[in-house]
């Protein structure tokens, strides 16, 4: 099991669940429909998968900034939200 360093320094569980939301909410926040919404997290999340398999640690801002990367292929404004925004799962 993967685990994230958080910006406080403790680590927690990788939850892709998490990750998921946060992507579905960026795209809903910038009006995207709901199914959009959900193709997109699911793509987003499939690549940061992907990348997360030859890791051994990543920090929170890695997983910011490559979900932001993937997600500008898919929604641009949905990328720019998510990149400077914190924590839009709250």
């Amino acid at each position: 099991m993967k685990h994230i360093v958080k910006r406080k320094g403790h680590s927690e569980p990788y939850d892709i669940k998490k990750l998921y939301a946060s992507i579905y909410s960026a795209c809903l926040s910038v009006r995207a429909s709901e199914g959009e919404a959900e193709l997109v997290a699911e793509r987003v999340v499939k690549h940061l998968n992907t990348w997360l398999e030859k890791k051994h640690e990543v920090t929170a801002r890695d997983i910011r900034i490559q979900a932001t990367k993937h997600l500008a292929a898919y929604n641009s404004d949905a990328s720019y939200l998510y990149g400077v925004h914190k924590d839009l799962h709250k």
